[in-house]
């Protein structure tokens, strides 16, 4: 290998660039890293030439080849480290450029790609040590030098440093994602981390643990080693025979992961934990260990004495069988060889509960059970807040429903609709109140919902025969075809743009008012011409920028109508209606209000040049929106639910519908009477000969 020792691989002034910079994953991991480390000089992606990534620490130039960053960044800031982040297939080919183009400056390349082909990474091997350059993984996920506060890849995270104190264990591990837990198990025994390695673990690894080995053991920072292994390959073996012969110097602890799956008959998730042939699983794989080591697995209930045998063993290591026994086990290693821990313990590990919730349990279960809320990780913090703070949908767990049902249930005597005798709503409830108890879990508030509800399905039964939907049920027929299948025909013709409105409303409107802890949608004190204002200014800036791009725009769902659309003021006769009865029952539907105020503020912004109509779909979606409002706030229904409801409100209305054109069409109507005359339709391409 090039590097000699581990700091080598990764330290202060170290210069990367990263392929397909601009990718989902790549650039995501570029903001992070340059805010914790700010090493990265540039990229590259193909297509993607003069863009930039933007971060706290400046904007990351983007080039379109690596051969362009080479050509035209100056030479002090030419990369030494080179970081992977193209498909599989690409792989070779950046390996290649960045081998020609950089071999006199680029030092070490970590592929984080997964799944490269045996092949491919063989010859990747080749042209690596032919032109001198280390090459970490294939699958790797980086790696951290902590006390320079150098990270290249994801290891750590958005936040390294919450996991990662200065000290002096060095993690090999073939997960990148157990680098971070070992750390945090490891800061919980009082000792730090010098350097975080992710091997990787594709069917070929590029740098084999071995190698890691020689150079932490010439690295004056490391004073113990924590491995992390999976089954499948011959790296640890080559590893164990290597610290025999040659006599190795530092106590490793490890801990080896697989044996239940390997109990199972599956594999691990990497694309290397594959067992084939001797040394290869778990369970040789820890028999191995323990034969070098000379001691027994780790046992936390046993209480060790300081001997000068068990000083022998430690100096070589010790096997732990669970990882949350890392903390104890290193303890005991640097106990006996007087290594000295790195800091003083502030935080135990212990159980750290994010939620609780055991309401009447609380007084039941003794205090060591009855655990109280713990404080939420950084990394975590924000995204949960926010959820917390919306508190809609939150909570609702998945299970197998295969043969269950929240909704409805039969015990032999009576059927019930969410506990509700089937009986007893027919006697007592309308078909819509019962509608209302079988979408939402619950009857209507009132009778002013109930009404409400009523109203949007009427307002769905039909727009005239002209319509897709009408038109779906009276082909249907016209070919002679049964009810069902005329109403299936119906239902057929709904889609995102026809029915699906009322979605993309209540979806439109869940993402403005989510935030705004509004618990009653029919609070008329709530300033809703405000809300419609700003985002109506908002709108106008990213039409005017978009038409200037020559791009389109995402419109505003549930806004304007084809046939109610030529007046100065235009109004869908339908969405009238229900607007007025609300206003008629001295109420106010804050998602309903907002469409009107909306159409208002976007003519006199002047982003559009008449007062569009609110139509129907916006009726539909503010009505049901309402309804399931207090489901939401009180997270007993989905975000999803509440989307889908007003669409399928929708869809029950117009399939109603749909069966009065069967009706109809089947008395009144021909056979056949729905085709297209052969006079009629246009043939937009030249006959051919074959």
């Amino acid at each position: 290998m090039k590097a000699k020792t581990l700091k080598d691989l990764l330290k202060k002034g170290d210069r990367i660039a990263i392929s397909n910079i601009t990718g989902r994953e790549a650039s995501k991991v570029a903001v992070s890293s340059q805010k914790y480390s700010n090493n990265i000089i540039g990229g590259w992606a193909l297509g993607k030439g003069g863009e930039t990534v933007q971060t706290l620490n400046g904007d990351i130039p983007v080039y379109a080849t690596f051969h362009e960053l080479m050509l035209i960044s100056p030479e002090e800031k030419h990369p030494n480290k080179i970081i992977i982040y193209s498909p599989p297939q690409a792989v070779y080919g950046e390996i290649k450029e960045v081998v020609e183009h950089g071999k006199n400056c680029v030092e070490t390349i970590f592929i984080i790609t997964e799944h490269v082909a045996v092949e491919v990474t063989a010859k990747i091997y080749k042209i690596g040590k032919e032109a001198n350059i280390d090459i970490i993984g294939c699958n790797t996920l980086g790696m951290i030098n902590v006390k320079e506060r150098m990270r290249i890849g994801a290891v750590g995270g958005d936040s390294p440093e919450e996991a990662f104190k200065t000290g002096s264990v060095s993690i090999f591990s073939n997960s990148g994602n157990m680098v971070n837990t070992i750390a945090s198990y490891l800061k919980a025994s009082g000792m730090g981390i010098a350097y975080g390695v992710s091997t990787g673990k594709d069917l070929l690894i590029l740098t084999p643990l071995k190698e890691l080995l020689k150079l932490a053991e010439k690295n004056k920072n490391t004073k113990i080693i924590m491995l992390y292994i999976e089954p499948g390959g011959l790296y640890e073996h080559e590893a164990i025979k290597m610290m025999k012969e040659k006599g190795f110097s530092k106590p490793v602890v490890v801990y080896i992961a697989g044996k239940i799956a390997e109990e199972s008959s599956i594999t691990l998730g990497h694309a290397g934990s594959v067992v084939e042939g001797n040394y290869t699983s778990a369970t040789a794989k820890m028999k191995e260990f323990d034969e070098y080591f000379g001691i027994k697995p780790f046992n936390s209930d046993k209480k060790y004495k300081k001997t000068a045998e068990l000083k022998i063993q430690l100096q070589r290591g010790i096997r732990i069988n669970a990882l949350h026994d890392i903390a104890k086990a290193v303890h005991l290693v640097v106990d006996t060889l007087n290594i000295g821990l790195d800091f003083v313990i502030t935080k135990h590990l212990n159980l750290n509960p994010w939620f609780v919730n055991l309401k009447k349990l609380t007084k039941k279960l003794p205090a060591r059970l009855a655990l109280a809320p713990g404080a939420i990780p950084k990394t975590y913090a924000d995204q949960i807040n926010t959820l917390l703070k919306n508190k809609l949908g939150l909570g609702l767990s998945k299970q197998s429903m295969k043969n269950a049902s929240r909704a409805s249930s039969n015990d032999g005597v009576t059927p019930r609709i969410y506990g509700f005798s089937l009986m007893d709503l027919m006697k007592k409830r309308s078909f819509v109140s019962s509608l209302i108890l079988y979408w939402t879990g619950e009857p209507p508030l009132n009778e002013f919902e109930e009404r409400l509800a009523e109203m949007t399905l009427i307002a769905s039964l039909t727009n005239g025969p002209g319509t897709i939907s009408a038109q779906g049920a009276k082909i249907s027929t016209s070919a002679g075809n049964s009810p069902n299948t005329a109403i299936i025909g119906t239902l057929a013709s709904m889609g995102i743009v026809h029915g699906g409105n009322g979605k993309r409303g209540a979806e439109f409107l869940l993402n403005l008012f989510g935030n705004l802890e509004i618990d009653d949608p029919y609070d008329s004190k709530i300033n809703i011409k405000e809300i419609a204002s700003t985002y109506a200014n908002n709108f106008k800036k990213i039409k005017i920028a978009a038409k200037e791009a020559s791009m389109e725009y995402e419109r505003i769902p549930c806004l304007g109508h084809p046939v109610f659309k030529n007046d100065p003021v235009n109004y869908d006769p339908r969405e009238q209606v229900i607007y007025n009865f609300i206003k008629e029952n001295n109420k106010t539907n804050i998602f309903l209000e907002f469409y009107h105020h909306l159409v208002v503020e976007l003519k006199n912004t002047g982003a559009m040049t008449k007062v569009l109509a609110v139509n129907v779909d916006a009726a539909i979606a503010g009505v049901w929106l309402g309804i399931c409002w207090r489901h939401l706030r009180e997270n007993r229904m989905t975000i999803e639910r509440a989307k889908n409801i007003p669409f399928i409100a929708f869809a029950i209305g117009r399939a109603a519908g749909g069966a009065g054109e069967y009706l109809d069409h089947q008395d009144f109507g021909t056979r056949m009477d729905m085709r297209v005359p052969v006079s009629e339709c246009k043939a937009l391409s030249k006959p051919r000969k074959l």
